[in-house]
């Protein structure tokens, strides 16, 4: 590696752990929060790189100890999700099939076509409930017709903006509903689901628009109807589940924020990654599907499935309801400082979304 290239990519790795700090929601800035696996890994190569360049000695010493602090701190924002860190949600200790629900989550790719693969998976796996996103009228079409029978109970909402939504469900949905909480082209789906034990689960479905170039120049939507359904579940006193592609990452400003206006806990802490996409590109991946859910369960497993023919890989969970999971599962809290943010941004987003 040239003393030149060490230099310029030194200075990005500086910059780009930098950015985040600014809490603008320009696209450039916030995407920066992604491959913090990735700045981190080039901080380690670039910090061993340093002592052989021809450098001056003091500038190759603040070079070192600059891509050592970008290093820690990398390391330090994604250190909760691997399994040196303490787990925020508890294992269950054994089976309780009543008491258990297990649900998968796939991004679809909408001119994807794969839809035999994606089928084979989920008989394979034998979900309760299934949660699609970016499906058109043809995904829409030929998910219902194969699935209709196993999963008599469904929501559909499809679009041809990437923004369509399934989900699918062999247990009792009470009534669902197809929600628009900030963008009129962007929906989500609420609605509650009855365990086979008779106990009522919220279920949300979101996959907000993303901030980048293509999509939103901002991160504003995205951001705020997050927190719209964060402060919605935050008021609600029975069990929760929240999940699909938020489009963003586990390690970010904003889904730190979301947890915390939520209460909801992230069982992928203290167990690894699950990084999702890009399914096709190993060197460039991070966790954009999640899965949180209240303080009400325990986590029964939790796992990333084959590539199936997406950019994204698709999750399965299952979890289990547990009343005495509430009295050792501590709940994030917002802060006054991070209420009123969150307010803001909602507040902001609705303005620019307003006729």
């Amino acid at each position: 590696m040239g003393d030149g290239l060490v230099l310029g990519l030194s200075l990005i790795v500086g910059v780009v752990t930098l950015l985040p700090f600014w809490k603008s929601t320009i696209w450039w800035v916030r995407v920066t929060e992604f491959p913090r696996i990735q700045w981190a890994v080039l901080a380690l190569v670039l910090g061993c790189s340093w002592p052989w360049t021809g450098w001056p000695l003091a500038v190759k010493a603040v070079a070192e100890l600059g891509m050592l602090a970008c290093l820690i701190y990398q390391a330090w924002r994604i250190f909760p999700f691997t399994p040196l860190a303490r787990r925020q949600v508890l294992s269950a200790k054994r089976p309780r099939p009543s008491d258990e629900l297990t649900l998968f989550i796939a991004n679809v790719l909408m001119t994807n076509r794969a839809v035999d693969r994606l089928l084979a998976l989920i008989r394979r796996y034998d979900p309760d409930l299934i949660l699609l996103v970016e499906t058109d009228a043809w995904w829409t079409n030929q998910l219902q017709q194969a699935l209709a029978k196993a999963y008599p109970f469904s929501v559909r909402q499809p679009q041809r903006n990437t923004y369509g939504m399934a989900l699918f469900s062999r247990l009792t949905l009470l009534g669902p509903e197809v929600r628009f909480l900030i963008e009129e082209d962007v929906p989500s789906i609420r609605t509650r689901v009855l365990l086979r034990n008779g106990i009522p689960v919220w279920f949300y479905g979101v996959h907000p628009r993303p901030p980048v170039p293509t999509e939103d120049p901002t991160s504003t939507a995205r951001d705020a109807e997050l927190l719209v359904v964060g402060r919605e579940v935050k008021a609600i006193r029975e069990p929760v589940i929240v999940a699909g592609d938020l489009n963003d990452v586990a390690w970010s400003s904003t889904t730190r924020l979301f947890q915390h206006i939520s209460g909801l806990l992230d069982p992928r802490r203290g167990r690894g990654f699950f990084n999702t996409y890009h399914a096709r590109w190993p060197l460039l991946r991070w966790p954009l599907d999640h899965v949180f859910h209240s303080k009400h369960f325990w986590l029964r497993r939790l796992r990333r499935l084959p590539y199936w023919g997406s950019d994204h890989f698709p999750v399965l969970i299952t979890l289990q309801f547990a009343p005495e999971a509430g009295h050792v599962q501590e709940e994030s809290e917002a802060s006054r400082e991070e209420k009123r943010e969150a307010s803001e941004k909602i507040a902001t987003a609705r303005s620019d979304s307003a006729p």
